[in-house]
């Protein structure tokens, strides 16, 4: 059992149910069906963890070369390619289906595009033959506060959009700090890292001009009235933290840095959701 959990990458999973779950209280209004909210998180944390499954199936072989990813139950063997594929096809159907009867099609339908996207096109294709894999891949990883607004609301609004936003553009500072300090190990697997394939010196600027266009992002929730003073003030707290990190880096470009930075990054997401969900609560108060 600890295996199979494994192959769903759980925390990974963990974060985008959260996010989604942010965006279906978001859409709601002054009461939360929490029941419509339960079903709608099983049933993307399901299809997300299908996706993570076939990841791991397909990364087999380049896992076995990589120290953050020798462990993994498929490149160790713990768990056959074939059982990890029932397994996959398992919590996908069952997912798309949740969100199919329970919730609307929409949402089930775009759960599904992002799995392909994710599942085919960015681990398949994407991860291994651009640089930009993590810009263009990171798409159905901005999706699920998207899918939990469409699981309310049965349509996509401004609002779902600039959610959808801020994940697409924290993705590729993210993975690219990531990239910074597991550089060799990527480039052992072939894999084309903005590091690898245009050095570190740029992969540096394009974390930054990211940042900048994270943090205007970020301040757009305002803009539009989704989200008031509290909210303004977290998000800009954060941004300034993520900034320093940032310019920290390009100061001393070292493994640790680079890692401090990219786990400040999974912080921050949390941060700028969990700040939107309280400034809501406070507003409905």
């Amino acid at each position: 059992m600890k295996e199979y959990l494994t192959l769903t990458k759980p925390r990974v999973v963990l974060l985008l149910v959260f996010t989604a779950v942010i965006g279906m209280c978001m859409a709601s209004g002054d009461s939360f069906n929490w029941l419509s909210i339960l079903l709608s998180s099983i049933g993307v944390g399901l299809t997300a963890s299908c996706g993570a499954v076939i990841n791991h199936i397909y990364d087999k072989e380049f896992d076995n070369q990589m120290q953050r990813t020798e462990r993994r139950p498929v490149a160790t063997g713990a768990i056959s390619e074939a059982n990890a594929l029932r397994f996959s096809l398992f919590l996908g159907l069952l997912g798309i289906s949740i969100l199919a009867i329970f919730i609307n099609t929409l949402t089930a339908f775009l759960t599904f595009i992002s799995l392909v996207g994710y599942a085919l096109i960015y681990t398949m294709f994407l991860k291994y033959n651009t640089p930009q894999n993590i810009v263009i891949g990171g798409a159905s990883g901005a999706t699920p506060p998207l899918l939990g607004w469409v699981a309310i609301t049965n349509e996509i609004s401004i609002n779902a959009i600039i959610l959808f936003l801020i994940i697409f553009v924290w993705t590729p500072p993210h993975f690219w700090a990531l990239a910074i300090a597991k550089k060799e190990e990527y480039r052992k697997v072939n894999i084309p890292m903005l590091p690898i394939t245009h050095g570190v010196p740029f992969t540096k600027l394009s974390i930054i001009f990211y940042t900048f266009i994270l943090w205007f992002v970020c301040l757009l929730p305002v803009v539009t009235g989704l989200s008031g003073s509290l909210y303004f003030f977290c998000s800009n707290f954060l941004c300034l933290a993520f900034l320093l990190l940032v310019i920290n880096l390009l100061v001393k470009t070292t493994t640790e840095n680079a890692l401090l930075l990219f786990v400040y990054s999974i912080t921050f997401l949390s941060g700028i959701f969990l700040a939107l969900l309280i400034d809501k609560l406070v507003l409905t108060i």
